[in-house]
């Protein structure tokens, strides 16, 4: 009877173990303390780059990419043939001007044009909280238009 006792003693912290699995594989959690501060790193690298802008990759899987990004100035006009853009607005605010043509574009690297202007396209007015998808093959452009500072969260989706 000692003995049942004594290895059901010994048995309880291996129970406990076989009950807590691991996180799967490719399971991603950024908690809105972690963005904050991540955020706040990047303060100092947008105050100093030529563009006025930083950001930090988070994640990259096969079928995705995770950024953190921050602006203290206009952007640049970007297209993107093969990916899509998901922000989702943490702080600050900004005009994203989407859509029309991308006039003067060049290619910076394969799948990707920058710089020149768009003609056409709408705006639309973007505060914390707010979600936006931007599909491949769209030039946008996000404008400060007097704010200090916009931080966002961009989820790039791969493969169109």
């Amino acid at each position: 009877m000692n003995r049942f006792w004594l290895l059901s003693f010994l048995a309880i912290p291996l129970l406990s173990t076989v009950g807590q699995e691991s996180a799967p594989a490719g399971f991603e959690h950024w908690s809105a303390a972690s963005l904050k501060q991540i955020g706040q790193s990047l303060n100092e690298q947008a105050a100093t780059d030529p563009h006025h802008v930083a950001v930090k990759q988070l994640s990259d899987f096969p079928n995705e990419l995770f950024l953190l990004g921050r602006r203290e100035a206009d952007g640049q006009v970007e297209w993107h043939e093969t990916q899509a853009d998901v922000f989702v607005v943490q702080s600050g605010s900004a005009t994203l001007l989407v859509g029309g043509t991308m006039v003067n574009g060049e290619t910076v690297s394969p799948n990707e044009k920058r710089n020149g202007s768009i003609q056409g396209g709408v705006r639309q007015k973007l505060s914390p909280g707010d979600i936006v998808h931007i599909p491949a093959r769209v030039p946008h452009q996000l404008l400060l238009d007097g704010s200090h500072e916009f931080t966002y969260f961009v989820i790039k989706v791969k493969g169109y």
